[in-house]
């Protein structure tokens, strides 16, 4: 019996600055994911391949996935209060919809896609 080994597949995950986070924002029509994180923090280590996932399998419902690194995008950071990482903030059409703050499980932010895209 052979196995064929599983392709890894590059999640288009965008990386925002201050200088473009909002133009990136702007030139999304749907739901977008924003993690605030940075490369110190452990949890935003373990949240990382999550979101990797998310941005493959769910691309095709126009989610997509924007990191913002809170060290190289303080302005950024302190403009949606960002006090804690890993932060996840999600946009629906350019604006705010709620945030989550700390590890978030896969199967949450699934459900809060689900929801995000039917109202």
């Amino acid at each position: 019996m052979f196995f064929r080994k599983k392709e890894r597949v590059e999640p288009p995950i965008l990386h925002a600055t201050d200088d473009d986070f909002d133009a990136i924002i702007a030139d999304h029509a749907g739901i977008t994911i924003v993690d605030f994180w940075a490369p110190w923090c452990g949890p935003c280590r373990m949240m990382g391949p999550i979101l990797d996932d998310i941005a493959v399998e769910q691309a095709e419902r126009g989610v997509r996935v924007v990191k913002v690194n809170s060290d190289e995008a303080p302005e950024t950071a302190e403009r949606f209060g960002i006090r804690s990482i890993p932060t996840v903030i999600f946009f629906k059409d350019g604006e705010p919809e709620f945030e989550m703050v700390g590890l978030v499980p896969k199967p949450v932010l699934e459900r809060e896609i689900a929801e995000c895209l039917a109202s």
